[in-house]
């Protein structure tokens, strides 16, 4: 398993190649998995090879249009992660850790593609841990916020 962190754009990316089997390698992004498919098989090593600078294909369908409301659940023992639900840029953050939200609730403000989206806690409770900033930029499934 290697990890590299890569500044693209302004953007912070960590990649963590897990194994790569004949021309697909198994890797994360910021913590979301991805699949990519290389042109060739890799050449047989004893370090998994860099990977490319080039945006990693994700596996599997992707939604049509991500729902904005609330977002999510993550299974979790301390509660539910509300994630992203789409790529953008924290703009503010509506809560404090340890306030008290209602479902449907705004917790934080995130721009997409210029537009300002509000993302909703998906349950009633208290805000455990804030796992982002204002101006981070988080990737399409990135934790944002823990409810309790």
């Amino acid at each position: 398993m290697k990890e590299y962190k890569y500044k693209i754009n302004g953007n912070l990316y960590k990649v963590t190649i897990k194994d790569v089997e004949e021309n697909i390698a198994h890797l994360e992004v910021n913590g979301t998995p991805y699949e990519v498919e290389m042109d060739k098989p890799a050449p047989k090593m004893s370090a998994a090879p860099a990977p490319s600078v080039a945006p990693a294909k994700q596996s599997g369908p992707r939604p049509a249009a991500p729902s904005v409301g609330p977002a999510a659940p993550a299974a979790s023992s301390k509660g539910s992660s509300v994630k992203s639900p789409l790529p953008g840029i924290i703009k503010d953050i509506k809560v404090k850790e340890g306030d008290a939200v209602k479902r449907g609730q705004t917790i934080l403000i995130l721009e997409a593609m210029k537009m300002e989206n509000n993302i909703n806690a998906d349950k009633d409770g208290t805000v455990g841990t804030i796992k982002v900033n204002k101006g981070d930029s988080v990737l399409e499934g990135t934790d944002l916020i823990t409810i309790e």
